[in-house]
């Protein structure tokens, strides 16, 4: 196991804290409330900060966009020009 050490012995379980049987499903309506109580816990961006992200997002993939592309044409010249 990956948190053993060569020094302790792996720790027992002694059944605390033991999960129910993995066979019982939640019903669609408690797994609906579950993920409104967690969305409620998120942080949401203001909109300042989203358009921000999307600029920087953007710039990054046009950036890299254009650096694909020019790698691609100059590789295209080289082997057109040794082969061609």
């Amino acid at each position: 196991m990956a948190t053993e050490t060569r020094d302790e012995p792996e720790a027992k379980d002694e059944g605390k804290g033991k999960k129910k049987s993995t066979s019982r499903r939640t019903s669609p309506a408690l797994f609906v409330r579950q993920v409104l109580a967690e969305l409620r816990k998120v942080i949401w961006p203001t909109r300042r900060e989203l358009v921000t992200y999307t600029t920087v997002s953007l710039a990054f993939v046009l950036v890299m966009v254009a650096i694909v592309s020019g790698v691609d044409y100059g590789l295209q010249k080289g082997i057109y020009e040794l082969f061609g």
